[in-house]
This record gives structure tokens, C-alpha cells and sequence, in this order.
């Protein structure tokens, strides 16, 4: 007995007796279904080596992940751009903080009775959404490719009362985001989200034209990691981060959407 004592002793000295396994930490985080869902499941495998095990949780809305996060139900979200959270937070007196940056989803303009923006004629259909986010970069993305012009200061906050020039007096028609895909066959182009463009089984490629990765709406629009403020150096919520920085779900991204989704790191 003695000696089987001074043998544990120095297995336990050596580090070379593990005494019982450590627990692994779950990291809890809502999720839109698509693209965010599929990118965190892209990190998974990565966390899980390291002795996260991430749970994902999807919304179809876009409050309750923010309301979950806020009463402490999860861990961390991700399905909004850093615009929105901050609204967000001064509208609803919530203390949500953005860790940073994953991925952004490009607008495009995709043609509908109309094969190509050179074929447009004078008083044709455009469909944009009618969300005061998304409208500004819909008209921002027909400004860019030289539909319409803008007043000079409407910015990420143009609607259709700052066109100042429509020269061949195109019908902008203003629809639900979700509802622009839908309408392509009743109107000359429409102008859709990327997500909403997905889910319609439309690639970037697809598109008559497509926001720049430089743009303001691009840059601006990110797609971030949130937490509850005051939580951001929390170790594995910073594991996460890093997983969804990595070159792997980088790849993931770039190979599973073709351009519809880019990453933003």
C-alpha cells in the first residue's frame, strides 16, 4: 500500500495522472438559420477541441434573439448588422455590444422582365425594399450603377423622396424585403438582400450588378457577434470569435456561397 501511495504521489507530481476530466463549457447563441447557423456550425468541430460545446439556437425574427441575449437565455448572437444593434439598444434600453464583425451580405440588383440594366426602358419597374435600412442601400446600389442619383447628403439614409435624378423615369416600388424575390417576374429588376437572395436560390453571380466590397453599405453592414455589454472578454465567447476568424470558416464561406455572403475579416 505504501508503495502504490508513493507511486500515485509522483504520477501526481509528474502531471502524468489525470484525476478526473474537465467539464466542457457551453456557449449558447441564437442564430438567423441562413447563412448564420451554417457558418457557426462551420466552427463548431474547432471549438469543440478546444472544450466549447457550441449550442445553436435559430430565430426567424429578428427581436428575439436580442431579447433572449439581454435577459442572459444565451450566450452570444449573431444574425444583425452593427446599425441595427445599436438601434436596438436605444430603442429598446437594452446593453447589447458587438465583439466584431463575421461576414456581410451583398445587395444585388437581379433582373426580372429585364435581362440587363443597358435593356432598362424609360419607366420601368424597380423593386427595393421598403425598410429604412435596406432602401438606402437599394438606391445606393442604383446610384452606383448610375439609374438615379441621390441627394448628396442622404447617405445610409436615403428613401426615395432624396432622388433628385431619374432621368428615364423608372417606377420605384417599394416592397417588403422578403417580398422583392418573389416579385422579379411582375417587375423589370428588383434589388434584394443577400439573405433574401439566397433563400430564392439566387447567386451573386446571378446578379445584373452587386454592392462593391469596399462600398459604405458593405463596410457599414457587417454582420457581428454580439454579447451582453460587459461580457466581451469572456474566454469563450472570445473563442468563438476566433473560430469564426479563422481560415476555415472563411473557406466555408466563400465555397458554400459563391458571393452571396463575404467575409469581412
Amino acid at each position: 500500500m505504501k508503495k502504490l501511495l508513493l507511486t500515485l504521489a509522483a504520477m501526481l507530481a509528474a502531471g502524468t495522472l489525470v484525476c478526473h476530466a474537465q467539464a466542457a463549457t457551453t456557449v449558447k447563441v441564437g442564430a438567423s438559420p441562413t447563412p448564420h447557423a451554417e457558418i457557426l456550425n462551420a466552427a463548431k468541430d474547432m471549438l469543440k477541441a478546444e472544450g466549447i460545446n457550441l449550442e445553436i439556437i435559430e430565430y426567424s425574427d429578428y427581436v428575439q434573439p436580442n431579447v433572449a441575449l439581454d435577459s442572459k437565455d444565451l450566450d452570444a448572437n449573431y444574425f444583425q448588422h452593427k446599425p441595427y444593434l445599436d438601434d436596438f439598444n436605444a430603442q429598446k434600453g437594452t446593453k447589447l455590444s458587438s465583439m466584431g464583425g463575421v461576414h456581410y451580405e451583398p445587395f444585388g440588383i437581379y433582373a426580372g422582365k429585364t435581362a440587363s440594366l443597358d435593356e432598362l426602358a424609360d419607366g420601368a419597374t424597380i423593386a427595393v425594399p421598403n425598410d429604412a435600412t435596406n432602401e438606402a442601400r437599394a438606391l445606393l446600389l442604383l446610384e452606383a450603377n448610375g439609374l438615379i442619383t441621390l441627394s448628396e447628403d442622404a447617405g445610409l439614409t436615403a428613401t426615395v423622396l432624396d432622388i433628385e435624378e431619374n432621368p428615364h423615369n423608372y417606377k420605384i416600388t417599394e416592397l417588403g424585403a422578403a417580398q422583392v424575390p418573389i416579385s422579379l417576374p411582375d417587375v423589370d429588376i428588383g434589388v434584394i438582400n443577400g439573405n433574401f437572395a439566397i433563400q430564392a436560390g439566387l447567386k451573386a453571380s446571378d446578379a445584373l450588378a452587386i454592392e462593391d466590397k469596399d462600398s459604405l453599405a458593405a463596410t457599414t453592414y457587417a454582420n457581428v457577434l454580439c454579447v451582453k455589454e460587459g461580457n466581451e472578454q469572456n474566454q469563450a465567447t472570445l473563442d468563438l470569435l476566433e473560430s469564426l476568424h479563422s481560415d476555415t470558416v472563411r473557406t466555408f464561406i466563400e465555397d458554400t456561397y459563391e458571393g452571396a455572403v463575404v467575409p469581412s475579416f
